[in-house]
């Protein structure tokens, strides 16, 4: 087993989220998701429940990519120590912004077995316990390696434009434009695992009220890896995606794991 530096195995141990049997989803929350040009950019990164959850201060050691992107152009997003909100930029000008954030990859221990099932459940994974059968592993003690990739949408000044790809090896991808198209039979986007889109797969949206309430919907990708998410004016969304597969060898912390998950998730707000 190799050993890791000290830095990396504090980013890989931060934070502890292995005392519920819920999942705890990680998203970018921008204060304002339609900005004036010229204007600076604040957003949270979040992790919680239900769309609600405690803000994150900026840390190094959890940060692999933070960047944004506006059609071919992209800079990297920088902060300080502490910081919160965590992500601050002014790009500028007018055009749908992409904020894009990976995590290091963080290491988990189950407390109990049922809590490994309820995860399996909730993440639609009716394979899973007989594969960790099959596997040989145990039921106890059972670690968990995973790794968040977070984009969301924001509408400078007129917000004209298209998301793009970032590269992640799973996303999002936005085939809607929540700033200025017509949204009346859904917001469209694409799942995509390694670059290719992922079919019939589970998207979990949540959908909060300007009055702060929450609704949760799970969808599934048709043929072409794409969801249709019907919307309403003035409310705020989170999609969400989890990929569990065996630990990929190159990954910081696969040696401790039994599993590997892999989060995407999408935030946008529909205009009033």
């Amino acid at each position: 087993m190799s050993i890791l530096k000290p830095l990396l195995l504090c980013a890989l141990v931060w934070p502890t989220l292995v005392t519920v049997g819920k999942a705890h989803e990680f998203w970018i929350e921008p204060e304002n998701f339609q900005p004036a040009p010229e204007t600076a950019i604040s957003a949270d990164l979040r992790n919680g429940q239900n769309f609600a959850g405690s803000a994150l201060s900026w840390f190094d050691p959890r940060n692999v990519r933070v960047e944004w992107h506006r059609g071919d152009e992209v800079q990297p997003i920088t902060g300080r120590p502490g910081d919160i909100p965590a992500l601050s930029v002014n790009p500028g000008g007018d055009g749908l912004l992409v904020l894009a954030y990976q995590t290091t990859a963080t290491l988990l221990t189950y407390k109990d077995w049922d809590t490994v099932l309820a995860f399996a459940a909730h993440k639609d994974f009716p394979w899973f316990a007989a594969q960790h059968a099959a596997r040989g592993l145990p039921q106890e003690a059972v670690k968990e390696v995973y790794t968040r990739y977070c984009k969301s949408l924001v509408g400078i000044g007129d917000g004209a434009g298209s998301d793009v790809t970032i590269g992640f090896a799973v996303e999002f991808l936005a085939l809607s434009n929540p700033y200025q198209d017509d949204l009346s039979e859904g917001f469209r986007a694409r799942l995509l695992y390694q670059g290719q889109p992922l079919n019939d797969s589970q998207v979990e949206v949540f959908d909060k009220a300007p009055d702060g309430s929450v609704i949760v919907t799970r969808l599934r990708t048709d043929a072409a890896g794409e969801v249709r998410v019907p919307v309403s004016p003035g409310h705020r969304y989170l999609l969400d995606h989890v990929v569990l597969r065996e630990p990929d060898p190159g990954t910081e912390g696969a040696n401790w794991a039994m599993w590997e998950s892999l989060w995407a998730s999408l935030t946008f707000a529909v205009p009033q």
